[in-house]
């Protein structure tokens, strides 16, 4: 194990992190503040001093770089990420407990918005603008924009495609182009695009700035923290209308992005796990929208809130316009299964993930097949090309490791002893990066209420979620910290 290499990776990251909260100390200084403003001022001084002291320590790296150290950086680096990012709400004391503050800042990184506080507007705008700001970072993930930003290192290593296979969501991890580094910088100036633009709609929809940047980050990172108590529900139709459509854009894998700009038209249009996405999202609404006939006052309204929680759901955000736990059961069954489903591959969107849920239901056809023609050949082809062993065994292997996961937390989370669809939405909404659950953990709702042993489960779990489980289980093994 390259554990000085690993240990540069964490330092760098962590110099980013301090980075990064120089504007939420300047809002803080502008809005006199300065209570929140010592506490970011404390937050950079500790975590660039620990950067300082890594750096010192591993200053002497060698070369060599595999896929357990990808993905034990990725494990540790975001564990780093997260203890180091909770500081600003624990010294201002805007979040007095420690274990609180950590549980609040997961959330945002992993891009959650699962949240411990009964409100947010009492919270100084440096510290909400922090909160919001972890959705962005997290949404592409952070080690890629260290990635697309930093200079090489020691490029025959193949460190990048550790790290980025580690960190990115979705069944397989390609490259848009031959230089991974030149792939992670295309994906995050997609990004950074798609963020402006929804930025400028709804500035022009009359949103104030402070509250339209945050919003953007929420619905770029598909993370749901909102500025208000309500979060999205004061806005009006058209600012509401704006986040369903830019939800469901970041919902879409990157790659779809690309192919557009280089207009390779056809190969979006066939692309089997982006139209199994928009049928859901499709069909979805349609039956929720039938079931909710005598619940609004008119079709238009009804449109409008059953899209906006589509689409909130099924990309993972979080964002809520209504109270949605008072829908009838058909709907929050509707709902509780996309909760399940997730977004697509590739994309900002949390979740189990369309393309594998498609790539399990063609291996269940297949093994159909299988049972019918014994001696006949079967592959699975997506979009038209033949599916690796390798994809379909580690596609299992994660649906194995999510069931597993699922359960015992749900065992664990039961000791609190709330009814099972608050212990169980809530550990979806957690595992699958959601935010909002059902019943005591619905979108009025909040997570506070949990014990200690119950909020560092649910804290793995979001880990667990937004990471696609094995950069935190290989945490765990014995065999990645044997020697070779």
């Amino acid at each position: 194990m390259n554990y000085k290499m690993m240990g540069r990776f964490i330092a760098q990251i962590l110099l980013l992190e301090a980075a990064f909260m120089v504007p939420a100390l300047l809002i803080s200084l502008f809005d006199q503040a300065y209570k929140a403003a010592w506490s970011f001022v404390m937050s950079i001084a500790v975590t660039a001093a620990f950067a300082g002291l890594l750096l010192f320590i591993c200053h002497k790296k060698k070369n060599g770089f595999y896929a357990r150290e990808g993905f034990a950086s990725v494990g540790f680096g975001w564990i780093a990420l997260s203890l180091a990012g909770c500081l600003p709400f624990y010294f201002s004391r805007e979040i007095p407990h420690f274990l609180d503050a950590l549980f609040e800042i997961v959330s945002g990184f992993t891009t959650t918005g699962a949240s411990i506080l009964p409100e947010v507007e009492s919270l100084s705008r440096g510290i909400l603008y922090w909160r919001s700001f972890s959705h962005w970072l997290g949404g592409m993930g952070v080690l890629v924009f260290l990635l697309a930003v930093a200079p090489g290192h020691s490029r025959s290593s193949g460190f990048t495609m550790h790290l980025m296979r580690a960190e990115s969501p979705g069944p397989k991890v390609g490259k848009l182009v031959p230089r991974i580094r030149s792939t992670a910088r295309i994906l995050y100036l997609i990004y950074v695009l798609l963020t402006i633009i929804n930025f400028l709609f709804l500035f022009a929809g009359g949103m104030p700035v402070f509250d339209a940047v945050c919003t953007a980050f929420g619905t770029a990172g598909t993370g749901g923290f909102g500025i208000k108590n309500d979060s999205i529900a004061s806005y009006s139709p058209y600012l509401q209308n704006v986040c369903t459509v830019f939800m469901l854009l970041f919902g879409i894998n990157f790659s779809c992005y690309y192919l557009l700009l280089i207009r390779q038209f056809r190969n979006v249009f066939r692309d089997e796990e982006l139209r199994l996405y928009l049928g859901l999202v499709a069909g979805s609404i349609l039956l929720i929208v039938i079931n909710l006939k005598d619940t609004y006052s008119t079709l238009a309204e009804t449109v409008r809130h059953a899209a906006f929680q589509v689409s909130s759901i099924i990309t993972t955000t979080g964002f809520a316009t209504t109270d949605f736990d008072q829908w009838p059961e058909f709907s929050r069954a509707i709902l509780l299964c996309l909760m399940l489903v997730g977004a697509c591959a590739g994309s900002t969107g949390g979740g189990f993930k369309c393309g594998r849920v498609l790539l399990l239901f063609k291996s269940l056809h297949r093994n159909i097949r299988k049972i019918l023609h014994p001696q006949k050949v079967q592959v699975i082809r997506n979009n038209n090309q033949v599916v690796e062993e390798e994809v379909l065994d580690n596609t299992n292997a994660y649906l194995a490791a999510y069931v597993v996961i699922l359960v015992l937390s749900v065992i664990v989370v039961s000791l609190d002893n709330f009814s099972m669809t608050t212990s169980l939405s809530a550990v979806i909404a957690c595992f699958n990066n959601i935010g909002p659950g059902l019943d005591a953990v619905g979108p009025t709702c909040n997570f506070g209420d949990f014990g200690i042993l119950s909020k560092l489960v649910l804290i793995v779990d979001m880990l667990a979620g937004r990471l696609e489980i094995f950069p935190i289980l290989v945490l765990f093994s014995r065999s990645t910290w044997k020697h070779r």
